[in-house]
């Protein structure tokens, strides 16, 4: 069965997402979102690098293209610093009659910790239209949800689990991000927005939410830990000067607590230069993300990403296949807000080459 789908945002994620929807045997691209002017009229294939053209062209008429005979829409809009816009469109999409896969807006990657008044207005379109939402990506996402409890089902027992995203953010595309969000090239008194109450924990609280629902577990409370680390030495990020004994590291953990102890605990280590904080954990590679899980027996696993060497790319492109591929699953779900434990584990049947 082939997938009529919308692409909503060629980005960073999003051209990813189309030339994968391109080269789907299952799936169809038939229309396509974009922002920026410049790329009104513009070809799929020419934004996501395909030379064949595919006749789809660039538009910002939102109205007439969720008007298209279509199965589902891949939103894969940046939503850091506009929410309220994404879930407007999120819903517009389930409204249109449309099932929706995206890489935006994480905390709704696990519903039931989300916003309830988002989750309210999102599950009003669903049962309205009889369509369903799923987000994800690769973390919070698959790195940190499906893989864990995978392997925990290989356990007689599980004590603690612990998801780890350890990464060089050097060539991050976001600069924002770095330098406002995280703090990056700051004084180290300086509080950026990410180390403010509850903050991480509405981005990836919902990550250890689903571990424990995904484990029949009832978290009494989530913690939140903080650590910086500054620069030894001045260095450069492009044109951004990262000044000797500024902010060049940051760790955070989000603890999850049951019969008060820590079991379940997710945990970013985001350095600026390799050599800045060398007592924090270390990636065995260039960087990607660990599961480690104590418990009988116990298992620690490494998911090296990366995409002709390049570990950010790659993680991208995982984040944008983790939707993708999720497609006809989320299309043949019940109506609603879907997470990873409602649906099928997803395989790749391309590029295999058969004897």
């Amino acid at each position: 069965m082939s997938y009529r789908v919308i692409a909503w945002g060629p980005g960073d994620v999003g051209v990813h997402a189309v030339r994968a929807i391109v080269e789907h045997p299952d799936l169809e691209l038939v229309g396509l979102i974009v922002h920026s002017e410049n790329k009104v009229g513009i070809d799929a294939a020419t934004l996501c690098g395909l030379e064949q053209p595919t006749g789809v062209l660039g538009t910002r008429d939102i109205e007439a293209t969720l008007t298209i005979d279509a199965d589902a829409v891949c939103y894969t809009a940046v939503a850091d610093r506009r929410t309220p816009e994404a879930v407007r469109d999120l819903t517009q999409c389930l409204q249109a009659g449309k099932n929706v896969v995206s890489s935006s807006v994480l905390s709704l990657s696990f519903p039931e910790s989300a916003d309830p008044a988002v989750v309210r207005t999102l599950s009003a379109a669903c049962a309205e239209s009889g369509t369903s939402l799923f987000t994800s990506g690769i973390d919070p996402g698959f790195a940190n949800d499906v893989l864990p409890l995978v392997v925990a089902g290989f356990s007689r027992r599980v004590d603690s689990i612990r998801c780890s995203e350890i990464f060089n953010y050097a060539s991050y595309p976001h600069p924002t991000v770095l330098f406002d969000f995280f703090g990056f090239g700051k004084p180290m008194d300086h509080t950026p927005p990410m180390t403010r109450p509850r903050v991480t924990e509405r981005a990836w609280g919902g990550v250890v939410h689903q571990l424990a629902a995904g484990l029949g577990i009832e978290l009494e409370e989530i913690r939140e830990i903080h650590t910086s680390a500054p620069a030894h030495e001045t260095f450069s990020i492009g044109s951004t000067l990262i000044e000797e004994g500024s902010r060049a590291a940051h760790r955070f953990e989000l603890v999850g607590i049951v019969g008060g102890r820590p079991v379940l605990v997710v945990e970013h280590v985001t350095r600026m230069h390799d050599d800045v904080a060398p007592d924090w954990p270390q990636p065995s590679g260039p960087g990607g993300y660990r599961v480690v899980i104590e418990g009988s027996p116990s298992y620690t696993v490494d998911l090296q990403v990366h995409e002709k060497g390049d570990p950010m790319e790659g993680g991208i492109l995982g984040a944008a296949m983790r939707i993708v591929n999720a497609i006809p699953a989320v299309c043949a779900a019940p109506p609603g807000l879907l997470s990873a434990l409602d649906l099928p584990p997803e395989f790749c049947r391309r590029g295999l080459v058969s004897g």
